[in-house]
């Protein structure tokens, strides 16, 4: 059975019948851009061009920084890296619960959710959401932000 990846980093996606490099249970990384691990897809998912990337461990900090993620929030990974995904950017949910929340809490995906990016420092943008859980033993997530036009 193939399974479906995509890199945090660069957003390259990737097939592969195992979810870890050779033998070892090291995680696979990307072999695009070299990055150290991936996050498996169990659908297909083709994220949008100016789409910004963000890897959270099991608490919901920021462990990595991918493409677009300057663009958006106009921050480095310096002064995100190691804080709260959703206070870093600023996320608003509206009337909606808190997507990372739920992923992070039931390890379900959430796609196509609104939500209000206001970034430290930056004005307020609206974007959408996909979250993805980690199926791995760490836990954590990746979250995508698309812009909106």
């Amino acid at each position: 059975m193939a399974h479906l990846f995509i890199c945090p980093n660069c957003g390259a996606r990737s097939t592969a019948t195992d979810r870890t490099a050779g033998f070892r249970s090291t995680p696979k990384g990307c072999a695009k851009c070299g990055f150290g691990f991936l996050f498996e897809l169990l659908d297909d998912y083709y994220p949008a061009p100016d789409a910004a990337f963000f890897a959270c461990d099991q608490q919901g900090n920021v462990i990595a920084c991918g493409r677009g993620s300057f663009e958006l929030t106009g921050l480095d990974d310096e002064r995100v890296i190691g804080r709260p995904v959703s206070e870093v950017l600023g996320l608003e949910w509206g009337d909606q619960p808190d997507a990372v929340a739920t992923v992070l809490e039931w390890g379900v995906r959430q796609l196509d959710k609104p939500v209000s990016v206001n970034a430290e420092g930056d004005l307020p943008a609206r974007a959408t959401a996909d979250l993805f859980p980690a199926y791995d033993d760490d836990g954590g997530l990746l979250l995508v932000l698309t812009p909106e036009k």
